[in-house]
């Protein structure tokens, strides 16, 4: 009897299972810093709309991609040298709520170049 889930009423008497609530993580990763704060703030501005318990954006460490490569295509003349480099910004944001409810959330416009990736954790 321990391991029955705790259920609600429904309307017309009938029992339902109670929601079960789950862990989601939100990373979001992209070249433009302003790109990817749009998408933080339509994320959690979607979410607050729903009364939902956010926690986030959290800040990774910014990585930063080097190539250094010679100027010179042919390998004569004075050592020079191009230096490039691509910085890549990651978020994360963690909300607890029902997977439905997540994906009403989610199904707005995202920015062109911002890489969303959602994980669900039942906790």
């Amino acid at each position: 009897m321990a391991d029955v889930a705790p259920m609600k009423k429904a309307a017309y008497g009938t029992p339902a299972p109670a929601v079960s609530q789950h862990r989601i993580r939100i990373t979001l990763s992209s070249r433009q810093v302003p790109a990817l704060e749009k998408v933080c703030s339509d994320l959690i501005r979607g979410a607050k709309d729903k009364e939902l318990q956010v926690k986030g954006p959290v800040r990774m460490p910014t990585k930063t991609l080097r190539v250094t490569t010679r100027k010179s295509p042919c390998g004569e003349g004075t050592n020079t040298w191009d230096r490039f480099e691509m910085r890549i910004h990651k978020r994360l944001i963690d909300l607890y709520s029902s997977t439905d409810i997540v994906k009403q959330i989610t199904s707005i416009s995202i920015e062109p170049g911002v890489i969303v990736e959602v994980s669900i954790i039942a906790a």
